[in-house]
């Protein structure tokens, strides 16, 4: 009975046939739309080759001594450091935090968790934190989130800057676009006043996919920016359909998509896996739940990731803790879940938005998701640089401490490559 049941769930070829229609009969202006913007930054290979130029350390140094920017003295200091063997290496940090034990444990690479920070938003921000990390002997994350703004953060010279700094200490990152939703979009939202417009990816409505869609592209080819935050089903249908036409971008999903259920994402990677290349490559890199997900969703969800072919693919990324205001109900600390469910789930992230919950509470001015939205004026005007930088620094020792708790655990923990090699 069962097995009649699923046998109705079988998708037709036929079905499947009506969609590529859509798709390559030349007559779908939302499909020709895309190819168009496409169009206007070259061929194909041309757009890819000016994004590896532009992505290149040795390019992005260039850049910015040409710049005359301020950033170069401090990126350098980085190289030296890193070159030096300033940085803790995983060996020792392993005996530092297992003692006599770290001979016995054998760590699986397989299962090893991702060291996770946002938002990263000031380019600065790495110096200190990279003295801590030198100083306290702790690790570096493997992956830093963005949510700056794009335009101001290249009259200062940060987005070049920050992809140098990742390229030099070996992380991942992602920046998010201005077409975003809360760029004036929509009409009738208007920041946190209206918050509960923005539900479910809501504010990237009419010609604004398209204009996410160019925005993308200029800053892939012109600063070599790989990976960026969606928060929208069109703008994450067309970043799967560029992957698909040969473009090398990547995308990971935001916690406001609300995937809070193992059925939105076996629709999400459902698309991914009908787009998907012929290698089995797909656009979509990362995907972060929603908080209110608890470990059994996690672990179905990771059951269709595999039988979809995605599990080296797909990053899942699960707020460990967040920021102390405006998102979740405090006190928010998923540490303890993390350490179960990383026997069980591979390629997960731990994201730190916030500083461990004894030390937020305390602080005069604790993290607020919404600072993420005021301009970098704003923040020097209202005197709350140092604060924010706090902040910062509150979340890496929050990921120092999921670390500890990982590797005492015995599972593996991916840090910043370049810095922390065996």
């Amino acid at each position: 009975m069962t097995a009649d049941l699923r046998e109705r769930l079988r998708i037709p070829a036929d079905r499947l046939e009506a969609v590529n229609r859509v798709l390559c009969d030349g007559d779908s202006a939302v499909v020709q739309a895309l190819l168009d913007t496409v169009a206007r930054y070259g061929t194909i290979d041309e757009i890819n080759a000016k994004a590896r130029r532009a992505g290149s350390l040795e390019y992005q140094m260039a850049r910015l001594q040409e710049l005359g920017s301020p950033y170069l003295e401090d990126l350098e200091w980085l190289v030296d450091q890193r070159d030096s063997g300033a940085f803790v290496t995983m060996d020792e940090y392993r005996r530092s935090v297992l003692g006599e034990r770290s001979g016995e444990v054998t760590f699986d690479q397989r299962f090893a968790v991702t060291l996770e920070v946002s938002a990263y938003q000031y380019f600065p921000w790495i110096v200190p934190q990279a003295k801590q990390a030198i100083a306290r002997r702790e690790l570096m994350p493997g992956r830093f989130i963005r949510v700056r703004n794009m335009k101001e953060q290249v009259e200062d010279h940060d987005v070049i800057a920050v992809g140098a700094a990742m390229n030099i200490i070996g992380a991942s990152y992602v920046e998010t676009l201005d077409t975003r939703g809360t760029d004036g979009s929509n009409v009738h939202l208007g920041g946190p006043a209206t918050i509960t417009g923005y539900f479910g990816g809501v504010g990237q409505p009419n010609e604004h996919a398209l204009a996410w869609l160019d925005e993308f592209l200029h800053y892939y080819t012109t600063y070599g920016v790989r990976q960026v935050l969606n928060v929208n089903p069109g703008t994450i249908l067309l970043a799967l359909m560029l992957h698909k036409l040969g473009i090398e971008n990547e995308f990971k999903i935001s916690v406001y998509m609300g995937h809070d259920n193992p059925y939105s994402l076996l629709s999400t990677l459902t698309m991914a896996k009908l787009f998907s290349r012929d290698d089995g490559g797909t656009a979509l890199i990362g995907l972060n739940f929603a908080n209110s997900v608890n470990n059994e969703t996690i672990e179905l969800a990771a059951e269709v990731r595999a039988s979809l072919g995605f599990e080296d693919v797909v990053r899942f990324e699960h707020h460990i803790v967040e920021t102390w205001k405006s998102i979740v109900v405090q006190p928010y600390d998923r540490r303890a879940e993390l350490l179960d469910l990383a026997r069980k789930v591979r390629n997960i992230s731990a994201k730190h938005e916030g500083g461990d919950v004894e030390v937020e509470q305390t602080r005069e001015h604790p993290s607020d998701i919404l600072d993420y939205f005021m301009p970098k004026k704003d923040v020097i005007e209202n005197g709350l640089w140092d604060a924010l930088e706090r902040n910062f620094l509150d979340k890496h020792d929050a990921v120092s401490h999921t670390a500890r708790a990982l590797t005492t655990a015995g599972i593996a923990v991916v840090a910043a490559r370049k810095l922390h090699k065996s």
